[in-house]
C-alpha cells in the first residue's frame, strides 16, 4: 500500500496534467467519486489530495476559493503538501497578473522545501519569485564550510555516537572531538549536539 504522500503526490500529477491538457472535467469527476470516502475522515492524505486536486482545476474567480479552502485545512503535520499547495497557488496569482500577492506563499514553500532539502521544488519556486519580479537566492549550505574531518565527526555525532566512540572511530583522542566539535557549531548555526542531528539529517548526510 502506498504512503499518503505517495498517493497525494500522484494524485496532484494528475490534477496538474488533466488541467493543462484541458481534461479537467475527467479529473472532477473523480473528485466527486472520491469526495464520499475523504468525507468520512478517515482518510487525510485523500482530503488533502482532492482540495489541492479542486484548486488546480478550478475555473477563473472559483480557483481563488478553492486554493483559500485548501490551505485553510490542518496541514500542520503535512509540510510538503501545503508548500505545494502554495507554489500552485503562487504561480496561479502570477499568472493573474496578480505578482505582489504571489510572493507571499511562493517564498513560504520555497522555504519549507529548502527546509526539507527538496531542491528541485524550491527552485521552481524561485523560478517563480523571479517571474514574479522578486530574486530569491538558494541558500548556502553551511555544511561546505565544514573541513572533510569536520564534516565526518558531524555525521557521526548526528547519528548518536558519543565522543569517545567517534575518536576510536577516527583514531583521534576526545578532546579533539569536543574541540572540533565546538568549532562545527557556530558553523552550522546551532548550539546543542540534538540540533546537530536535526540539521544533519535534515541536509540527508
Amino acid at each position: 500500500m502506498f504512503h499518503p504522500q505517495v498517493r497525494f503526490f500522484v494524485f496532484s500529477l494528475l490534477a496538474e496534467a488533466g488541467q493543462r491538457s484541458g481534461r479537467t472535467a475527467e479529473v472532477r469527476a473523480l473528485i466527486d467519486e472520491l469526495a464520499p470516502v475523504a468525507a468520512t475522515g478517515g482518510a487525510p492524505a485523500l482530503a488533502i489530495a482532492l482540495a489541492y486536486a479542486r484548486a488546480v482545476t478550478a475555473d477563473g474567480d472559483d480557483a481563488e476559493a478553492a486554493y483559500d479552502a485548501a490551505l485553510a485545512q490542518d496541514l500542520t503535520r503535512w509540510p510538503v503538501e501545503r508548500a505545494r499547495l502554495q507554489l500552485a497557488y503562487g504561480a496561479w496569482l502570477r499568472r493573474r497578473r496578480n505578482a505582489a500577492r504571489s510572493r507571499q506563499p511562493l517564498r513560504a514553500a520555497a522555504a519549507t522545501f529548502d527546509q526539507l532539502g527538496n531542491a528541485p521544488w524550491a527552485d521552481q519556486a524561485r523560478a517563480e519569485l523571479r517571474a514574479s519580479g522578486e530574486s530569491l537566492r538558494r541558500p548556502i549550505d553551511a555544511r561546505v564550510t565544514l573541513t572533510p574531518q569536520e564534516l565526518q565527526i558531524a555525521r557521526l555525532a548526528a547519528e548518536g555516537l558519543s565522543n569517545r566512540e567517534i575518536a576510536e572511530k577516527l583514531f583521534l583522542s576526545p578532546r579533539t572531538v569536543t574541540t572540533h566539535l565546538y568549532r562545527i557549531y557556530p558553523k552550522l548555526g546551532v548550539s546543542a549536539r540534538t540540533e546537530l542531528a536535526r540539521v544533519m539529517i535534515n541536509k540527508g548526510t
